[in-house]
Order: structure tokens, then sequence, then C-alpha cells
């Protein structure tokens, strides 16, 4: 529905100038016929945050995304969080209700999403996942609220990572474990999907990848990497030349992006728009 109302929207993080989301929803407000809303890229910095909230509310910003480093730290700042962002334990979207500030996590939804559209089902299914920063728990929450069978993280260093088990094994099968064990590499060859949740491979360094064995994973096993610069990193060609399907993380970051933007206008907007815009402003140069 077109409209000239005047409304700003922002995402918050340090540094944001990397950021595609001004960029991807600036061209989906235009699409949708919303040529006076407005998305503006923030810095914020660590001390400042709560400030920053509360500048949001004053100037009447409809909603923001939220980025590195504040997506947990900001969830003390606002007044209440989605259920999926409060076992996830961060915030990526916030929506101001007429000064009450809401904070969701569509990390989550964009994950589903995008194994919906490549046509996985993760019911029942063995995952496997490598990783347990910050974008792994959106992930492995996704796994736990689909009900997948069995959840085995691989990690350089399990016991940094026990918090991840001992948060989210309420919720499901979850185990962590050293990926270089011949206990995981066992794991490997029942794997349904593996999923590196790691930024080994991201752009600028295109050569590296996850220390496991694709060779073990069974047929037919769908290999994700939820990087999406560069679009088919060194994980990802390797599991192609081995006949294994595979997933790259643009679609994750797109279906979040829209599910964003429908918290904040109540549709879905152009997909569309926002890939040609992202793939531009990542692969122009390349």
């Amino acid at each position: 529905m077109a409209s000239e109302e005047i409304k700003n929207f922002a995402i918050l993080g340090y540094p944001v100038g990397h950021s595609l989301s001004p960029k991807m929803h600036e061209a989906a407000f235009k699409a949708a016929g919303y040529p006076n809303y407005n998305y503006i890229p923030i810095p914020v910095q660590k001390g400042r945050l709560m400030l920053a909230v509360e500048g949001l509310k004053g100037l009447g910003f409809r909603g923001a995304n939220v980025t590195i480093p504040h997506k947990s730290a900001i969830m003390k700042f606002i007044d209440a969080v989605d259920s999926d962002a409060m076992i996830i334990g961060a915030v990526n979207t916030l929506v101001n209700d007429g000064g009450m500030i809401t904070g969701y996590n569509t990390d989550v939804t964009g994950f589903l999403k995008s194994l919906q559209a490549a046509q996985f089902m993760p019911e029942d299914c063995n995952a496997v996942m490598l990783g347990a920063g910050g974008a792994a728990r959106a992930i492995l929450w996704g796994l736990c609220k689909r009900r997948a069978g069995y959840i085995t993280i691989g990690v350089r260093n399990p016991k940094k990572a026990k918090t991840l088990e001992d948060d989210f094994c309420i919720y499901g099968n979850v185990e962590v474990m050293d990926w270089n064990s011949e206990y995981f590499k066992d794991i490997l060859q029942t794997a349904d999907i593996l999923i590196n949740t790691t930024p080994l491979g991201m752009y600028p360094a295109v050569d590296e990848m996850p220390p496991v064995d694709l060779k073990l994973l069974p047929e037919g096993a769908l290999v994700y990497d939820i990087v999406y610069n560069p679009a088919r990193t060194k994980f990802l060609q390797t599991a192609e030349s081995l006949s294994y399907p595979t997933l790259n993380g643009l679609d994750m970051l797109l279906l979040q992006g829209e599910e964003a933007f429908r918290l904040f206008t109540d549709e879905l907007p152009d997909l569309e728009v926002m890939r040609k815009i992202a793939e531009t402003e990542l692969f122009a140069d390349r």
C-alpha cells in the first residue's frame, strides 16, 4: 500500500558501514510504495547503547536492526523481548510501537525459511553444526524448534562451547564435541545436513575452511555455509566437487531481512529487489 508518510528506520552497530541492510531496505521500501521511508546506518559505540535506544524513542523511529557488537547487550535496554530472541539470547530487530520497543531475532526465521526453500525438512534429521558463536545460537534454536532428531556441534574448544550445550539441551538432543575427534568423524557419517556457522572462508580469507573431512558425509547430505561472501566458499566448492547438494548464506541474509521488513511494515517485501541489491553490492567488483 503506497504511503507518503515519513517513517525512519536504522541499523545500530559498530561499525555499520559494511552493512547491506540500508540499501536492501530502502530499495524494498521504494518498491512497496514507501518513498518517504528512510533507513539510516547509526554507529553506536559500547557504553552509548542505552542512549541510542532512548534516541530511537525520542525521535520516533519506527524500527531498527541491530548488529555486532550489540545483539545481546541491547536486550537490557528495551521494553520487551520476543520468545525466540529470549531463547537465543540475541536481538537483531527492534520495533517501536508508540514508545514501547520490542526486540526480535529474525535470523532463526531466515534460517528456517532458507531450508524450506531448499526443500530440506529438518524434522528428525541428524544435524551437524560447525562453530558455537553468535550465529550458531539462532541456527541451533531453529533446529530445536523444528525438532531435529540429533544435533552435534563440532568446535575447536569443547570446554569453551559447553555453555551452548547447557543452554539448549532442554530443547533437544544437543551435544558439543571436538571436531578433530574420532567420535565426531563417526557422527559425520550419519549427518543429513552439515552447517558451517564459523567465519572460516569469509572474504577476504577465501582460502580457509573448517578442518573437517567432507568425504565422510553420506550421499545426499546437504552442506550449508551461512557465509554469503563469497557465494561459493572453499567449503562449498569442496562439497560440490564431491557431488553434495549445497546452500550458501545469501538466502538466510535475505529472508531474515524479509522478516524484519514484515515486522516493520506488516507486509512482505519484494525479495527479488532485495536480492538484486545484495548481489550488486557483494559481487560488483569481482
